[in-house]
């Protein structure tokens, strides 16, 4: 392709590519906003000429002529926890094929500082937010948002049934440890829980109850959901007194830390004692034991709230719709019968 010499200190336009490629503006354009109704050799063209003029898509004045941003604010309450690096890859593939960029903002589940980020999200002018509330998010910031005329679409802790939500059956999920450990011939269970008080620990603790049921003796720990504290409350739990058999974790980075923190009172996880995490990361294969774990599928839960939130864009007046993702229990050699095992025949 032939470039004809421009004045170099114009701004090069998209009817500049247009008539370097052969097209007219409106074929340019739509290869710009990857439009899929081009024809391939002709968005080869488009793009060559973008690439030898230098053009630069002029995302402000897009935004003016659309009335809409092309950024999408995300709010997470711990990045530094595997899951949510996931959530966040479903998150952006979807937006990605929208040609729509996501601005993040780690809460370290903080109210203030989860009300700070969205003032920032607002100034950016955001097309939307998905959010992970932090805990005692109260429902007014939904009501706020809307009023700002910014969607929002709430993921995994929902605060406001009005409103867009995805997530994970954490209920379910629990459900089925605690079967599967009272079919290993566990009696007495516990749970270590997280310190604060948000929609996904009262799911997590409406399907641990299933163990009060069958008949168990069960215990709940609250703890940080951090490693440190993981280990650390392995002895809490087994020099109490009537030690539980066996133990489910809010999560797989509290799960992680329990592993090292048994193995240092010397006991053998997966016989001594049974552990399950939740989340199913990927470090919980590699542990040692493998840790059994049920998998919440972040990558899909990203998705569904990426695809929640560009259809709220398109239909702002529809009722708000929920996406719930299947829990399924990975059993590995952190779960097996205790000792002395009287199995529990269960329907």
């Amino acid at each position: 392709m032939t470039v004809p010499p421009r004045d170099r200190t114009r701004r090069v336009t998209l009817l500049d590519v247009a008539q370097a490629a052969g097209v007219s503006r409106a074929t340019a354009s739509l290869v710009v906003r990857r439009s899929p109704l081009v024809g391939q050799a002709t968005r080869d063209r488009v793009k060559a000429a973008i690439r030898d003029l230098g053009y630069v898509y002029d995302v402000g004045a897009a935004r003016l002529r659309e009335g809409r941003s092309r950024t999408v604010g995300v709010v997470l309450p711990n990045l530094s926890n595997p899951f949510f690096a996931d959530m966040l890859t479903g998150i952006e593939a979807v937006l990605d094929a929208e040609d729509m960029a996501v601005m993040v903002a780690n809460s370290r589940d903080s109210p203030a500082k989860q009300d700070v980020f969205a003032k920032r999200m607002r100034e950016h002018d955001v097309a939307g937010i998905i959010l992970c509330a932090a805990t005692d998010t109260p429902d007014t910031f939904l009501n706020r948002a809307r009023g700002w005329g910014m969607p929002a679409v709430q993921a995994l802790r929902r605060i406001s049934e009005g409103t867009d939500y995805a997530g994970t059956d954490y209920a379910g999920g629990m459900r089925q440890v605690v079967r599967h450990f009272a079919g290993l011939g566990h009696r007495r269970i516990a749970f270590v829980a997280g310190d604060r008080d948000h929609s996904a620990l009262r799911e997590r603790l409406s399907g641990f109850a299933l163990g009060a049921e069958l008949g168990l003796e069960t215990e709940v720990a609250a703890i940080p959901l951090t490693h440190a504290c993981g280990r650390a409350v392995a002895s809490d739990l087994w020099t109490g007194f009537g030690p539980p058999t066996a133990i489910v974790c809010f999560n797989d980075v509290v799960a992680l830390g329990l592993l090292k923190g048994l193995r240092d009172l010397g006991l053998r996880v997966g016989r001594d004692v049974s552990v399950a995490g939740f989340d199913d990361v990927p470090e919980a294969a590699l542990a040692y034991p493998a840790l059994t774990s049920v998998e919440t599928r972040p990558t899909a839960i990203g998705e569904a709230a990426a695809g929640l939130l560009l259809y709220r864009l398109g239909n702002p007046d529809a009722p708000a719709r929920t996406v719930v993702e299947g829990a399924d229990l990975v059993v590995r050699e952190s779960s097996g019968p205790p000792e002395t095992a009287e199995r529990v025949a269960l329907t």
